[in-house]
């Protein structure tokens, strides 16, 4: 498979005649795509192995191993994916199939997963009457079909907000256990109005938000093959039963059953 930016170099959907076209890659540790950028056409990013972090204007969707996030056209985003990953792109004419409005974590059952690997092998210039197309629009009904992750996959982080700047601070450094009072300090701001500007950014409370945080580090970094003591230990939990407390409080099971079931289906 080809290194993630010599192939999104080499790769422009939108100057393909295909209406659906797929790419498969094999990052290294050090690679990760260019910058913010836009495509005409709408963007999945299927996590194969490893996990993907997609980024907009509005916030950070994690894609942990068996899901996808779907990115419309024209919304600028950057993609950054964990060492060793495997990652599909899947790229949708408007005019294909009827794609939700808005970015979003997908479901994907493992038909559609493996129609989209089959896809990603073949030429991607291919007759609207040949084999490809056929398998092209049976892939893109299935789509169409998906259902939004209800998972807690998506951190809102609107833009040109303090709350960037933060969110950075903490990607950074993820065991700060600043409290409300300590980052209200920090942006000048008094507790009471530091909570309702948090409140009013992104629907949630600080604790809330963070905690939101601490699960998409946690399973970028489980998905890279980390171990649960470690990821406890870099979250700056206290012990790595309270780790497993709130991950499984919020995501249903314990993070080694949670990883090991997506990475055996």
């Amino acid at each position: 498979m080809p290194a993630l930016h010599a192939c999104l170099v080499d790769h422009d959907p939108d100057r393909l005649s295909a209406p659906v076209t797929a790419l498969h890659v094999h990052t290294r540790e050090s690679e990760r795509e260019k910058p913010f950028h836009t495509h005409r056409r709408g963007q999945l990013v299927v996590a194969l192995h490893g996990a993907v972090t997609c980024e907009t204007s509005q916030g950070m969707w994690i894609v942990p191993p068996q899901c996808g996030v779907w990115i419309p056209p024209g919304v600028a985003h950057s993609n950054r994916v964990t060492a060793d990953g495997r990652v599909c792109f899947l790229f949708v004419d408007p005019a294909a199939a009827a794609m939700p409005g808005a970015c979003c974590t997908l479901a994907l059952n493992a038909l559609l997963i493996q129609m989209i690997r089959h896809l990603a092998d073949q030429p991607q210039e291919y007759a609207p009457d040949s084999r490809t197309a056929r398998l092209a629009a049976v892939l893109t009904e299935e789509l169409a079909h998906m259902q939004a992750q209800s998972l807690p996959l998506h951190l809102p982080v609107p833009d040109n907000s303090r709350l960037r700047g933060i969110a950075r601070w903490l990607a950074e450094h993820p065991a700060d256990r600043s409290t409300v009072a300590d980052w209200s300090a920090r942006c000048a701001m008094s507790e009471r109005s530091f909570a309702r500007f948090v409140q009013a950014e992104t629907g949630m409370t600080f604790g809330r938000w963070r905690q939101q945080f601490h699960i998409m580090v946690a399973l970028q970094q489980l998905a890279s093959g980390a171990s649960v003591q470690r990821v406890s230990q870099e979250l700056g939990y206290d012990s790595v039963s309270a780790f497993i407390t709130m991950f499984k409080k919020t995501l249903g099971k314990p993070p080694a059953r949670f990883i090991a079931e997506r990475q055996a289906t």
